[in-house]
């Protein structure tokens, strides 16, 4: 009788419609418009004819939707003495960013093991200085770097410009790859050694297979890092191998002939297509990744 004339116990049950709520979706759903406008706007006017964009109302929908600006963009449009699109940018981009994305986190991630489970002499003096280098300014060694590729016989090529993103990305995925490693129990670690395991056999059979979260979140920083440089690409390459970036600036800013604004904003879409697709299809590890890797440690 008590217990049915008191009622029901517990937290009172939150209102979905409640005051903090509306500010909270109506904040996101106003940031969310504010970043996915300028995206509408690149998509319709890539979809428009040139007829249409001159009336002047590039938030409309298409009248006449038409492919013929992508098509454009990536196999006709003139980018220099060459009017061959963004696709032999595309292949550039594709050789480069395969090999330094591979080297800089196979070189990253046994560095990173290295320092976090197998402690030698002068190892913090060596990560500290490592660490060093994700703040020093870019700008500052581009004449240094210049010289050694030189003298290294690589200036001009694509191996030269896959070398300068490995070693520029080996600081920053250092120490996302220690920090992680570093949060594994080290009661694996010790057991492995206990059975007689070495460092390589440590590293394959039972470091690597834990560290998909913190190898995902760092093929999406070299992925998105690497593919939409355009500074090194334009300095450590020769017109022949310009990355797509490269083309990508080519073709908008061309002055010759008219302004084909569908074709740049086609051009645009399919520059950024590849990080897109990858973020996209690997979210919800990167997410996780860089919470268990990056705060860490």
């Amino acid at each position: 009788m008590d217990n049915a004339m008191t009622g029901p116990r517990g937290p009172k049950p939150k209102r979905r419609f409640s005051r903090n709520n509306i500010f909270i979706y109506g904040t996101l759903i106003v940031v969310s418009m504010y970043y996915l406008l300028p995206l509408y706007v690149m998509v319709v006017t890539s979809l428009k004819g040139m007829p249409e964009i001159r009336m002047g109302n590039v938030f409309s929908p298409p009248v006449e939707i038409t492919f013929e600006p992508w098509v454009k963009a990536w196999a006709e449009a003139c980018t220099g003495i060459n009017c061959d699109g963004l696709s032999r940018g595309f292949w550039n981009s594709v050789r480069i960013l395969i090999p330094s994305v591979t080297l800089s986190i196979a070189v990253a991630s046994i560095n990173g093991y290295a320092l976090s489970n197998w402690k030698f002499k002068g190892s913090e003096v060596f990560f500290n200085i490592l660490i060093l280098g994700a703040f020093i300014p870019y700008q500052i060694m581009l004449y240094p770097i210049v010289i050694l590729l030189r003298e290294m016989g690589l200036y001009g090529g694509l191996w030269g410009l896959v070398l300068v993103h490995t070693v520029f990305g080996m600081p920053i995925l250092t120490l996302l790859f220690r920090n992680y490693f570093a949060s594994i129990p080290d009661e694996l670690f010790k057991a492995a050694r206990v059975d007689g395991a070495g460092f390589w056999r440590i590293y394959f059979q039972i470091m690597m297979p834990m560290a998909l979260p913190i190898f995902v979140v760092a093929i999406i920083l070299q992925v998105t890092g690497i593919w939409n440089d355009f500074l090194f690409g334009v300095i450590y390459t020769k017109p022949d191998l310009y990355p797509m970036t490269v083309q990508l600036n080519n073709i908008v800013n061309s002055v010759q002939g008219v302004k084909e604004y569908n074709v740049n904003m086609a051009a645009t879409l399919l520059t950024g297509l590849v990080p897109l697709i990858i973020y996209f299809a690997s979210g919800k590890l990167f997410v996780r990744g860089i919470a268990a890797g990056a705060v860490k440690g």
